[in-house]
Parts: C-alpha cells; sequence; structure tokens
C-alpha cells in the first residue's frame, strides 16, 4: 500500500545542511511519508550521511547515481516513488513542521496543490517576507497560470518546490524535468499546469529555502542564460500550436526570457554572450510570442543589433526617472 507523500530530495554536495533538511521531514507531525534521497555523485560526506538515515529509518531511500544534475535526480525521484502525491525539496532547505499535516488536511483531490515559501539569506542572516498568495480552489491549471503567473512575488513563480503534485497525473501525461537543462523550473512549470485538470493554492507557509553563495541558483553560470534561450524554445514550440488557450501570459513570459541575457546587467555578470543568442533563439518563434507591443519593439531592435535593444533599455530607464 502507498504512502499518502513521497518527499524527492536531490543531494549534490550539500553535507553543511543535509541534516537539517532530512530531519525536517522526518521530524514531521505527518509521519506517513517516504523519503527519496538521490545522491547526484556527491564528493562530499552527503554519501555517509544519507546512509546513515537509511539504516536508522526505514522511511528513507537512497539512490546513488553519477553526476547527472536536479533534473534527472528528480526524475528518478518520480519513477522511485510509491507516495500518492509528490513534494520536490531541495537538499539545503526545509520544511516547517506541520507541513504534510497542513498538505493532507487540505487535499481534495487536485492535481497539484500550491503552497507558500519564505527565504533565507545565508550571508545576512535575514529572512524575506512570505509572497501574499490568494487562496484558490478547483481551478483549471492553465487558469490560475494566466491569473497568477505575471504577479511579482519573491518565489518566481515557476517554483517546482512550492507545488504539492499527484504522482499519477504526473506519469499519465508522461510529465517531466529536461534533463540536462539549467532553468528546469521554467520549462516544466507551464507545461505541467496546462496539462493539470484541477489546481488549488493555499497560504499557509510550508516550505523555506535557502539562499546562499555557491547554489544552483545563485552560481554566476554564463550557461544559464544560453538556457533560458533553450527554454523559450521548447516553451514557444508547445504552445504556439495549443488552441483554444488564453496565451497573453505565457507569451510574455516566454519573450521575455529570449531578451533576458541581452539586458545590460546580464552582460556585466557573463560578458558578452550576443553571438551565441543570437544564433540560439528561434526567431520565427520569438516574433510570434512578441504580441506585447514593448516586445514587438524588442523583438525588432535585437533582430538588427543587440546595441540598439540595449540602447532602448538606456532610454526607457532615463524616461522612467524623468516622469
Amino acid at each position: 500500500m502507498s504512502t499518502p507523500f513521497s518527499v524527492v530530495i536531490p543531494v549534490y554536495n550539500t553535507a553543511d545542511y543535509l541534516h537539517e533538511c532530512i530531519q525536517s521531514v522526518l521530524n514531521q507531525s505527518f509521519a506517513d511519508v517516504e523519503v527519496i534521497c538521490i545522491n547526484d555523485g556527491s564528493t562530499d560526506s552527503s554519501g555517509q550521511i544519507l546512509e546513515h538515515y537509511a539504516t536508522a529509518d526505514t522511511r528513507v531511500k537512497v539512490i546513488t547515481q553519477e553526476n547527472s544534475g536536479l533534473s534527472y535526480a528528480r526524475n528518478r525521484g518520480i519513477e522511485i516513488s510509491t507516495g500518492a502525491y509528490l513534494l520536490f525539496l531541495d537538499s539545503d532547505d526545509w520544511l516547517e513542521k506541520h507541513a504534510l499535516q497542513v498538505l493532507s488536511e487540505q487535499l481534495t483531490d487536485e492535481d497539484i496543490l500550491c503552497f507558500n515559501g519564505r527565504r533565507f539569506h545565508c550571508e545576512s542572516g535575514e529572512w524575506d517576507c512570505t509572497d501574499n498568495l490568494v487562496e484558490y480552489k478547483n481551478y483549471t491549471g492553465w487558469d490560475y497560470y494566466t491569473k497568477n503567473a505575471l504577479e511579482k512575488r519573491k518565489f518566481h513563480f515557476v517554483c517546482s518546490v512550492l507545488r504539492l503534485y499527484k504522482r499519477e497525473f504526473l506519469m499519465r501525461h508522461q510529465l517531466r524535468f529536461e534533463p540536462g537543462l539549467l532553468h528546469e523550473d521554467n520549462l516544466f512549470t507551464p507545461i505541467v499546469l496546462f496539462f493539470a485538470g484541477n489546481v488549488s493554492c493555499i497560504s499557509d507557509c510550508l516550505y523555506n529555502y535557502r539562499l546562499r553563495p555557491g547554489s544552483i541558483s545563485t552560481s554566476d553560470n554564463s550557461r544559464r542564460i544560453l538556457d533560458l534561450v533553450a527554454v523559450a524554445n521548447r516553451l514557444s514550440a508547445f504552445f504556439i500550436s495549443q488552441p483554444y488557450i488564453d496565451k497573453t501570459a505565457i507569451f510574455r513570459e516566454i519573450a521575455g526570457e529570449y531578451f533576458k541575457g541581452f539586458l545590460p546587467e546580464e552582460r556585466i555578470r557573463f560578458g558578452t554572450k550576443d553571438k551565441e543568442l543570437v544564433q540560439k533563439i528561434h526567431w520565427p518563434h520569438f516574433k510570434t510570442v512578441s504580441t506585447y507591443p514593448r516586445h514587438r519593439r524588442i523583438y525588432w531592435l535585437l533582430w538588427i543589433h543587440p546595441a540598439l535593444f540595449r540602447l532602448y533599455i538606456h532610454l526607457e530607464s532615463i524616461l522612467k526617472k524623468l516622469f
């Protein structure tokens, strides 16, 4: 008989935080849970820590693999899991003690149940305030996406760790993370919500997200901006062909992913990547998704030359200060 919840924890060199992460699951007030830890080729003491927990508590399962990335580790967790619902937990983060209890009480057979989180900044020791989430019940996934995707928030809307997923739903639609791709949530979440028939959202803060130097989310890896274009290409190929849905929000999101790498601040962080970005963009798709007037202007400026786009951004910032 399956457990109600499977918590999937990809692990790569996070020994300093792993005890707190795993204990936050094992110490839940709702104890009927399996903990699937995917040791993704760790070279620190993470492997020994995981084996200790697997020996001490039968709820913990450890899978060790060569380093293959976050997406592949999550996908293995999906395949191995037996829980009716899946929750993804990064190995340097932790859950509130009553997280699973709250989720169990709120579930009414949704494909996805969304919840809130807060961010802890390791260097400063400060916490971000939680987002002001509006509670929803029984929305279609696409209605939920179109109403919320463009709202400003501390957590990017696509963040996959702030959602509980029905395993049968993921398996039925063969929904997985794209291996070898950074910004995997940017690709995963819109497509998952497109297929979801029943989505609810609660405002409870159940997840603690650690922002630390050297983590995947904060690393200055120039591949990140190139992979954003790859995500935009994949999303545009999927959504342009979909009939009968409101594409306003998704097209604005995709267009932003196409041009983000050309922004001046990205150029400062990663150096000039104009040539690689221009070659990687699927320009007909970029043109199609650029339905918002500002994005249409940006498309044509980038098509002519990225320097014109940066001049436009500079003039925009001057005008905003003046007016």
